[in-house]
Formats: structure tokens, sequence, C-alpha cells
């Protein structure tokens, strides 16, 4: 199609908005043609976007869920040492997520992005697999008592496959969700609200894989072999890489529109250069393009709101500009869109920083969960039930709790509430949080519980299991899977909605970046927490023998910082008024 039929069609779109036969919110197909809607996207496109995320997820917790173990087991790490590699690792793989975003926003978009990224994570796994294969990468095996520490080639090896795994996870993981999403039209009522539930059953395939990685994954690992183990897992995620590419033809694309970052620095830029001038009475005195198109490639405008106003400076056309009447550069005259953009980043700020505390809780899952686990009677009869096993109930409280909310929570609450999606977005996150302080406190009486009986049976200075149960820790991890189908999946849809069109990556990686700032706040308390209670000889809360220490105050501290968090929050949210700004 050339270019002037294309801008016809685009023309015709625009007039006929979500009625007419192609989509309204400028999705195209991957030659960049306007598409049809009956031919692409919406369920039959997610299939395949659903069953890449499955795969996908099955291999990163195939080496997630576990890995403490590994450290502790097979490269010899002391408990606090492994814990903080794991916390680090797992923040590192939802740091990176920023650099997969800004590339699909400015200049790759979704679809390569992950297609690159994709390559990059199973060259990752591969490399992992071997570490644990190859008789000269594998760390040595104890002998005895005494146990060998591995060689530096060893370490580089296993930790070069490791994070590249965070490289290729974090670049793919916010464009997998946006882009799902953007297979439902925005414009359309009917694709809107099945938009809502996409989100619900995207994370339903992350926990299904979650649960297949928690139960036979790890059981592999754990009973037969390391290899094996890391070996199922990246045979998956070339499974999730041929799914993915499967569905090329009916996928729907958005254009990216540019650098985000640029945009947001050149609204700054243009706001310091006029701090003097007096804004217009009128707000529709701003600058804006005439027409209907937008100035940001793949973007619809945004009405201006009276929100940051001081902001709106960077959009006043000086006597200057319409002397020269020189309108077309950024860094000193923005549209009122790229302003609201910036506005919209800084009405969300409160809300992502709120969230970092249910992370730090989401991350003692696959660290100080796994680690009092290991303390705990594993034997269900003859069965010996691997610690990191125990993390499935989270997942099977996830997978209970989709449909539970999707088909019976949603249509009750939206009898009473009158929204679309039954609860708002912040409220559903409100709720988590709140169900995340419960986890915590739970966590806490178990190990009071379990010291109580080590004291009580004078197994305090061996290091040893204690006669309780591992199953007790069912409780916490179900409220931690309950908290994260309300808040995990709430921050998806917060950060989704609420994102201008050429954001949306973006905004999804700050959603992510969530989970990564949660897991470096877990390491920091740990290293805080170890530096303060090991003063002066003492053996502290978190020793290589926790009989000997107070984990129990350390999952107390974790529960008192998430209520602290959860009013924070309720204040917070109670402030947020305005949602997205209006479409033109």
């Amino acid at each position: 199609m050339d270019d002037e039929e294309r801008s016809l069609l685009e023309g015709l779109l625009s007039e006929n908005g979500s009625n007419g036969p192609y989509t309204g919110d400028g999705s195209v197909d991957i030659n960049g043609n306007p598409i049809l809607k009956h031919r692409t996207g919406n369920w039959k496109a997610c299939a395949f976007i659903l069953g890449t995320e499955c795969c996908e997820r099955l291999a990163y917790y195939g080496i997630s869920k576990n890995l403490v173990t590994y450290l502790t087991t097979r490269l010899h790490e002391g408990n606090v040492t492994a814990a903080r590699n794991v916390t680090t690792w797992q923040g590192t793989c939802y740091l990176t997520p920023l650099i997969g975003a800004v590339l699909a926003d400015s200049y790759w978009g979704k679809y390569w992005t992950i297609a690159t990224f994709s390559t990059l994570y199973l060259i990752g796994m591969v490399t992992l697999t071997l570490s644990a294969s190859v008789p000269a990468f594998k760390p040595p095996a104890c002998v005895g008592f005494v146990c060998p520490e591995a060689s530096s080639a060893q370490y580089v090896m296993f930790f070069f496959g490791l994070y590249m795994i965070a490289l290729g996870a974090g670049g793919i993981k916010p464009c997998v969700s946006s882009f799902g999403a953007d297979q439902f039209d925005d414009t359309d009522p009917v694709e809107r609200t099945k938009k809502g539930s996409f989100f619900n059953w995207f994370y339903f395939c992350i926990n299904t894989g979650a649960f297949v990685s928690g139960t036979f994954i790890v059981w592999v690992q754990d009973n037969c072999s390391w290899g094996l183990g890391f070996a199922i897992p990246t045979s998956f995620m070339g499974l999730a890489i041929g799914s993915f590419f499967i569905g090329s033809k009916i996928y729907r694309f958005q254009k990216p529109g540019g650098s985000p970052i640029v945009r947001v620095c050149q609204v700054v830029v243009a706001f310091v250069r006029k701090w003097n001038i007096q804004l217009p009475h009128d707000s529709s005195l701003l600058y804006e393009l005439s027409g209907k198109a937008s100035a940001i490639e793949g973007s619809r405008k945004l009405e201006h709101t009276a929100e940051l106003i001081f902001l709106d400076k960077a959009a006043v056309v000086s006597n200057l500009e319409v002397k020269h009447e020189n309108f077309s550069d950024p860094w000193r005259l923005c549209t009122v869109t790229q302003v609201e953009e910036l506005k919209i980043l800084v009405r969300m700020f409160p809300i992502w920083a709120t969230s970092i505390v249910f992370s730090a809780v989401y991350a003692q899952n696959s660290s100080m969960f796994l680690e009092q686990g290991m303390v705990l009677d594993k034997h269900i009869g003859s069965f010996n039930i691997p610690p990191a096993s125990l993390s499935t109930f989270d997942v099977i409280s996830v997978i209970i709790w989709v449909p539970v909310y999707d088909r019976v929570l949603v249509p009750l609450a939206r009898r009473f509430t009158g929204k679309e999606r039954g609860f708002s977005e912040l409220q559903r996150i409100g709720i988590g949080l709140f169900l995340s302080t419960l986890a915590m406190t739970a966590a806490a009486l178990v190990e009071t519980k379990r010291l109580e009986i080590a004291k009580s049976e004078d197994l305090i200075h061996q290091k040893v299991a204690v006669p309780m149960s591992i199953l007790w820790q069912i409780p916490q991890y179900f409220l931690v899977g309950a908290g994260e189908v309300f808040t995990a999946i709430g921050q998806l849809e917060f950060f989704y909605d609420q994102s201008p069109d050429a954001m949306r990556s973006l905004c999804s990686a700050f959603a992510l970046l969530t989970v990564s700032a949660g897991s470096y706040l877990s390491s920091l308390i740990l290293t805080i927490v170890t530096s303060i209670t090991t003063q002066g000889g003492r053996s502290g809360w978190i020793p290589d023998n926790l009989n000997e220490g107070h984990l129990d105050y350390f999952f107390s501290l974790i529960a008192g910082l998430s209520f602290l968090n959860l009013l924070v929050f309720v204040y917070c949210a109670r402030r947020y008024k305005c949602k997205r700004a209006s479409l033109r």
C-alpha cells in the first residue's frame, strides 16, 4: 500500500472510530498497513502470546524457584549470601525491563524487542545448563563435611548465564503484557472490556508455568540432576520463541513513537527555559498541532488537565516563536499532549512507590521462606518435600483466585460499584497490600512456633530441622498468592490503562520495576539487619543455623513495614483523583 492510500485509509479510520471494519486505535499489521478487526488481534492472537508467556515463565521459575538451594548446596554459599544473591538477581531481572521498554517504545516496537531479547534469554539458559552439566564447569561436590569452593571460571560461567537470563527476561517482560493488551481496540467498548480479562488470564498463564516449575522441575533438580533440571526449562524457552512467531500474521502492532525519555526531558528543558513566562488564562492557547493527528507517532492526542499546571509553561507560545514562526523545536516548545505525558508519569509516581514493599514481601517466596522451609520437617510419610515446592501453594492460590476474581467477584462487585471491571485498579491494589501484610504475620507466627519447638527439643545449637511439618508454611504462601491476584494484576492494569499510547511499554516496565526495587529493598533490609544484630559477636537474627537466630523478628519487621506502607498507599490513592486524560 503506497503512502497516499494509507493516508486515505487512516483518515477513514479516524472518522469511523470503533464503528468501522478497521481498528480505531492506530494499530497496523506487521507490514505497517491498517488492519481489519475480524481477522486480527483479540483472543485468537492472544492465544499465542499467552502460550509464549506460559513457557517463558516456566523457564524463568525453573531457575529462580530453587536457585537459593543451588547456591547453598552446590556453590556452598551461606544463608545470607545466597539470599542476597537471589534477591539481587531477581531485582536485576525486573530492572532490565527499562531497557526493553525504551527500545520497544522508541525504535523497534514490541514485537521485534521480544524477538531480540528472547534470543539472549535462550543463550543464557543454554549457558546455565552447561554450567551444571559439563564436568569442567560444575562446582566440586562436598566430600564428607569438606566442601571445596568453586573456581573463578565456574563462578563466571554460572553467573554469566544467570545475568544473560536477567537481561533477556527483563527485556521482553514489559513488552509481552502490553503487546497482548494491544490486541484489543481501545475504541471498541466490547474489546475494551475484554482487555481487563486479558490481564487476569495473562497472570494465570504466568502461574501455570510457575506451578510446573515448582512441582516437577524442582523435584527433578533435587532428586535427579541439576543439569537435567536446567535443560528442561531451556527447552521450554525454545517453545516460547516458537509460539510467539507462529502468530505473527494476526498480531496488531502499535508504531513506536520515539524515545519517551527524550520527550520527558524536552518538556523539562522547555519548562525551565520559560520559567518566567506567564501562563495564559485560556488553556486552548497552549500549543498543540491542528487536526486530529498527534505530533507523537503512534499516539492519540491528550486533553489538557488542570493539575501540575506549572508544567504547561513548556507549551506556551512565546512572542519570539510567533515572530520567527519557529514551532518545530521541541526543546523550546512542546505540545499539550507531550506535557500531559509527563503529568501522567508524575501522578502515577506515588502509587508506584507504595507498591515496592509488596514486592519485598513477594521476594521472601524464593529466599527467606525457602530457608525457613529447610529447617522444618519435610517428610510426608516416606515422601520428602523439596522446600522450593511449597511455593507451589502461592501458585495454586493464584490459579484458584484468578477465575474466582474474573468470574465471580467482578460481576458481583459490578452490581455495587457500576464499574466495568468491578473494582477500580487502586481498590484492587489496596486489597492485595492488606493480604501481603497478613502473609508476613503468618510467617512470623510459624517461625515463632518453630523456635519454641527447637527450644523444647534442645535443638537450638544443632543445625537440623525441627519436628514441625513444612505444611505449616501453606497459609503464608497462599496469602501471598491472593495478594498477587489483587496487587500485581491491579498494577499491570493501572500502569497500562493510565499510560499514554506511546509510553505503554515504559509504564509496564515501571510496574515491573517495583519488583526490582522490592528485591533490592529486601537485600538492603537483610544487610542492615545482619549488620546490626551481629554486632558484639552475636549470631544475629539470620545465622547459618536458623535455630540460633530470630527469623520471626525479621518477618515481623517486614509485616510492620507492610502495614505502614498500606496506610501511605490509602492516603495516596485517595488523592489520585484524575484518571487518564480524555483522548481527542
